[in-house]
């Protein structure tokens, strides 16, 4: 059975993923596993290029977060910790890049 609903599958016939950027409500919704904070979302990587590349940061913290065909890893043991440099990169980086930046 075929829907034909406002709401189309983020798959396609093949299996594929065909949108890995995440919508904006779930990115306000998110938050860091450990402290609670608002993230920085880098839909297309530290490169900006590719979408597959994307991930979740939380400055507070220093949590990057992976995310797998389009699903945020919000597991702690799962993310990988970033030096205080790098962070301060990464936030100067979303700037530059337009990117939203919690307060």
């Amino acid at each position: 059975m075929i829907c034909s609903g406002a709401h189309e599958a983020p798959f396609s016939v093949s299996g594929v993923l065909r949108e890995r950027v995440l919508s904006a409500d779930l990115i306000s919704r998110l938050r860091c596993a450990k402290t609670h904070e608002p993230l920085i979302y880098f839909p297309r990587g530290e490169a900006n290029r590719d979408e597959a590349a994307a991930f979740l940061v939380c400055p507070g913290s220093r949590l990057r977060y992976r995310i797998d065909a389009g699903v945020p890893v919000m597991l702690i043991d799962e993310a990988e910790q970033l030096a205080p440099t790098v962070i301060v990169q990464l936030v100067a980086l979303a700037r530059t890049l337009g990117l939203p930046v919690p307060a």
